[in-house]
């Protein structure tokens, strides 16, 4: 698989290290068995994108993702959910009930490469635009038709690569393209990060750079009128489960790991 992807859509090689790597382990807590499939065919050399506090951090955001999607769907089983800056991510297969639709949203250049990936689902549609923009929304639209349920759509990894008035930006394009209301769940990343991407164990190996933070979701609510912030949680309260370390972490620097938080509309 020839791969060609822009400074922040190489970061997507983060996660998919991490899970193919988590696959293979003995008790892997998360298996996603495309993304080993995917980095066996790109024959790449994982340890950039694989250290120990981005394993253990995606591992944790995975888990929780997972999770909140699934208490969702059981409420509503024919959910739309619309993952943005999808990159190589196969959540849906972890989360499907057999009803719900989903779309994998990401800028052209990633989604190209995504379809070398990933073959045509049923149930799952691939889109290749800007989520600052428009354009992408009316595929959606009428994926909502006849359906009760509020659309759901999720943002990880993205946001720090966001400046907070391109996140203004993208809710005020879900605010008016999704009128009747919706549920954005997204990653958000602390403002001492944003100055330390070079401090970073893996996205200092990109060329990306963070472009926000926040130190509370209501931050982003803020940014513009008729977003509620519901509520957020730090990755330290999955990821203290599993080591010594990660649990040393949580303690002495509780607010510096990254969080999902909740809003509403």
């Amino acid at each position: 698989m020839e791969l060609r992807l822009g400074d922040v859509q190489t970061t997507a090689l983060i996660p998919l290290a991490v899970k193919a790597n988590e696959t293979l382990r003995k008790n892997a807590r998360v298996k996603d068995r495309k993304a080993v499939e995917i980095i066996k065919t790109l024959n790449i050399d994982t340890t950039p994108y694989d250290k120990f506090m981005s394993h253990e951090g995606v591992i944790a955001r995975t888990i929780m993702l997972d999770r909140q999607l699934k208490g969702i769907i059981r409420k509503a089983p024919d959910t739309v959910i619309v993952n943005v800056g999808a990159g190589f991510d196969n959540r849906f297969e972890r989360v499907d009930n057999g009803r719900i639709e989903w779309f994998d949203l990401d800028l052209p250049d990633s989604i190209a490469a995504r379809r070398k990936a990933f073959t045509e689902r049923e149930r799952v549609t691939m889109i290749a635009g800007n989520a600052l923009e428009s354009d992408w929304c009316k595929t959606v639209q009428e994926a909502l038709a006849g359906r009760r349920s509020k659309p759901v759509f999720i943002a990880e990894g993205l946001f720090m690569y966001l400046t907070l008035d391109q996140i203004r930006t993208f809710l005020e394009v879900l605010k008016n393209n999704f009128p009747d209301g919706g549920i954005l769940i997204a990653e958000q990343n602390c403002k001492a990060m944003q100055k330390s991407e070079k401090h970073h164990d893996t996205v200092k190996n990109t060329n990306a750079h963070f472009m926000s933070g926040t130190d509370s979701g209501q931050e982003i609510a803020d940014l513009t009128d008729g977003i509620r912030f519901v509520e957020e949680h730090s990755f330290n309260e999955e990821m203290k489960k599993y080591s010594i370390r990660a649990k040393l972490f949580a303690l002495l620097l509780p607010k510096m790991n990254d969080r999902w938080a909740t809003f509403r509309w």
